[in-house]
């Protein structure tokens, strides 16, 4: 059973940083994607970012690109989302989520295409 706890979510001023980590547990990541995604209040969860843990090949949703910073640390065995520039619209619950299969076409932004879930952690940015 994978185990994926979330932290380093909190209050911060639009245009500020926070930095979000994700320590998975159970058998071994070494070859699975580690994705981020998000849920405001009354939307549907959305993909954020997503890393390969082996290759640190990154992928991004339009919107937080060039803002938002996917990375690993195998010595830590923790992945981050390096949030800077965040804006009031990037107010949600972010969630970590884990992939053991392999992505095909645009999978890899799909909910259901993850197998592993954290609780989440609250991400709130005032204007």
């Amino acid at each position: 059973q994978v185990r994926l706890v979330e932290s380093g979510g909190g209050l911060v001023q639009a245009g500020g940083s926070l930095r979000l980590s994700c320590v998975p547990s159970g058998p071994t990541f070494s070859n699975y994607n580690m994705g981020w995604f998000r849920q405001a209040p009354g939307k549907e969860r959305e993909f954020v970012a997503v890393i390969r843990w082996s290759s640190g090949t990154t992928y991004y949703a339009d919107f937080v690109k060039g803002r938002f910073t996917i990375s690993r640390d195998n010595a830590k065995n923790t992945v981050y989302l390096q949030m800077n520039s965040l804006k009031p619209e990037d107010t949600a619950v972010y969630y970590c989520a884990a992939a053991l299969k392999a992505f095909v076409g645009s999978s890899r932004t799909n909910p259901q295409y993850y197998d592993y879930w954290g609780q989440g952690t609250q991400v709130t940015v005032s204007s």
